[in-house]
């Protein structure tokens, strides 16, 4: 991937020891039909190969570390017109995911966005979790749009005009922004992103379906979570 003086996106990928995931996700990148766009990988000092990977296919690196702060971090080194926030262990399989979620944005002039989400799993539960996640999405848009931090797209005005990601929130930052940047437009996109199911794997899927709905009430009932209500450091891959 070339570097763009002036790109008209900037894609930001925040890292922890992902060099086992990245390089599929940046094949993705490399794959697509839209070309006008440089990849920022904001990494938290990777004791692996990370940041090789990285540079090898021609990515700018920014510092990182918890997840608001290396997403701001990236921004600030961004030269693109629009932002995307990727998560390194997903992947894009539409070649035109960037080029079609690029003329929906502007068609619609929009200032933020998300996308619907599906597992790269071939679990049958994973499937079904992931599309009642979609359908809650999709019926509380206009109420409170919620969107997955693996795939947010925002207008770079926006993003400064909402002052980027809240650092002092430590969960559910993607939904914080959305809340903010909400005035500016929201829509969801049409091409959906790839997510991994990693965590579902490593902490099992009814303990992080029980942390998501606590999370949910606690953000709707009391305030942003700005404390360590459990342990779920997504910086820990």
């Amino acid at each position: 991937m070339k570097k763009q003086k002036n790109p008209e996106l900037s894609c930001i990928i925040i890292t922890l020891n992902e060099e086992k995931y990245l390089p599929r996700l940046l094949n993705s990148l490399k794959k697509q039909t839209f070309k006008d766009f440089e990849v920022i990988v904001a990494d938290a000092n990777s004791k692996d190969k990370t940041r090789q990977v990285a540079l090898k296919y021609g990515c700018k690196i920014a510092p990182g570390g918890k997840q608001s702060f290396a997403r701001n971090s990236g921004a600030k080194i961004a030269k693109g017109k629009y932002l995307l926030f990727l998560d390194a262990d997903g992947m894009i399989k539409n070649k035109d995911f960037l080029k079609l979620n690029l003329e929906e944005i502007k068609k619609s002039k929009a200032g933020v966005a998300s996308t619907y989400v599906k597992p790269l799993s071939r679990k049958a539960i994973d499937k079904i979790l992931y599309g009642i996640y979609n359908l809650w999405v999709k019926g509380i848009k206009k109420i409170s749009p919620h969107g997955t931090g693996a795939c947010i797209l925002i207008k770079k005005s926006v993003f400064e005009k909402v002052n980027g990601f809240d650092e002092k929130v430590v969960f559910a930052e993607d939904h914080e922004l959305l809340k903010r940047a909400k005035k500016h437009k929201f829509i969801i996109l049409p091409v959906e992103i790839h997510t991994s199911t990693r965590r579902l794997e490593k902490e099992g899927r009814p303990k992080i379906i029980l942390k998501f709905l606590y999370a949910g009430m606690y953000r709707m009932f009391y305030k942003e979570i700005s404390r360590n209500l459990f342990s779920y450091d997504k910086t820990e891959k």
